[in-house]
């Protein structure tokens, strides 16, 4: 009886420690690390006053996620969260100089992904001559 007994504990024992390793391991995979391949931002275009980019993020789990988005000097001039599954937005980046260098951070409880970029602008000018 006793036998029995130890028996039945031991197996009881062994499905608490393999249902709770599987919970565990659930949770782990449903708040794994934020990757590269989940953050994309592209350059879309610019005019004389400002530049645009793309900014799209895969968050499957939906998870509440903060876009962050700094100018040159480090400084936040743009904070927001949001917990979009397909995440897209333009983001337009006023340009006051002709060199600008913005950087995006999708930041969430596991981690951050950072984009750096360097816009650099040159002004051609055309000249034309024409005998009068």
């Amino acid at each position: 009886m006793k036998s029995n007994f130890v028996k039945t504990l031991t197996a009881a024992a062994v499905a608490v420690v393999f249902f709770a390793s599987s919970a565990f391991a659930n949770e782990g995979g449903r708040k794994a690390g934020l990757t590269d391949e989940q953050v994309n931002v592209q350059y879309v275009g610019a005019t004389q006053n400002q530049v645009t980019f793309r900014v799209e993020f895969e968050n499957p789990t939906a998870e509440k996620f903060w876009l962050i988005i700094k100018n040159d000097a480090g400084d936040v001039v743009y904070r927001k969260q949001f917990s979009d599954v397909h995440f897209s937005k333009s983001v337009f980046v006023l340009r006051d100089e002709a060199d600008i260098r913005p950087t995006f951070v999708i930041r969430n409880n596991a981690g951050e992904v950072v984009r750096q970029f360097s816009v650099t602008s040159t002004v051609v000018e055309n000249t034309v001559v024409t005998k009068l």
